[in-house]
């Protein structure tokens, strides 16, 4: 119930380690790493293989790692790439409505029902989101100011069943830099107050790149262990947090 870093020694080192995410089956572990040999910001995959976790991938990072619910598309930003077998196929765009150059796509987050919601770095560090209804892709909405409000808002997670959604931002009354906020869908199906995910989560350092584990059980996140994040490590927490932050009259329903 109190964030700590994730695989000290392993995936978290006194380097730059960032994005960590688990893909749907909890079977395959990603994160970003760069320096020693890697000169570009550098994707890593690891899978589980008779109760080893063993590196089988990495590929230079051309948007931030998230994946659909059900585990066939690995996103990343404006492009993703399909599940064929045992690999992934060559990254793929989104085509136009999200691929413009006017916009800097950073992190895409996908929901069970097709939501997206993502980060444009390029036009005030705001969030946007695309519906799917009736089977057809609706254009890009710039959401409302209870998400975009602050500065550096960036990196959301929308939950599967859309019922909240995560992101950091540094704003006032925070703990000192980035935090991670959480908003919960109202019963109007719209979005609830943000609320600063607190001290169990949050530091004065830079807290981001938050995601929840496809088995509901645990909150990563990236947190700056030195002022100026030149050592980034990858920190964990219990999903029970976002249960106690739901007000309780969502929790009644």
């Amino acid at each position: 119930m109190k964030a700590t870093v994730f695989a000290p020694g392993i995936i978290s080192t006194e380097a730059w380690e960032l994005e960590g995410v688990f893909a749907p089956g909890m079977r395959e572990f990603y994160f970003t790493t760069k320096g020693g040999n890697r000169t570009v910001p550098t994707v890593v995959g690891f899978r589980q293989e008779n109760n080893i976790w063993k590196k089988f991938i990495e590929f230079p990072r051309n948007g931030e790692v998230t994946f659909s619910p059900d585990g066939r598309r690995m996103h990343m930003a404006e492009g993703y790439k399909e599940r064929t077998g045992s690999g992934w196929s060559e990254r793929k765009s989104l085509g136009p409505m999200f691929e413009r150059e006017d916009w800097g796509v950073m992190r895409l987050s996908a929901s069970a029902r097709g939501t997206y919601v993502f980060d444009d770095y390029k036009n005030g560090d705001v969030i946007r989101i695309s519906t799917f209804v009736n089977g057809k892709r609706q254009e890009p909405k710039e959401m409302g100011p209870v998400v975009n409000t602050g500065e550096w808002t960036a990196h959301p997670f929308i939950a599967p069943d859309e019922s909240y959604l995560i992101w950091d931002s540094e704003r006032e009354g925070g703990f000192g830099d980035s935090d991670l906020y959480i908003s919960f869908r109202q019963d109007d199906d719209s979005w609830g107050p943000a609320i600063n995910m607190g001290h169990k989560v949050n530091s004065d350092r830079w807290d981001a790149y938050a995601s929840v584990t496809p088995d509901g059980k645990y909150i990563l996140f990236n947190r700056g262990v030195d002022p100026e994040n030149d050592n980034v490590d990858i920190f964990w927490v219990s999903a029970k947090v976002i249960d106690e932050l739901r007000p309780k009259e969502l929790n009644d329903r």
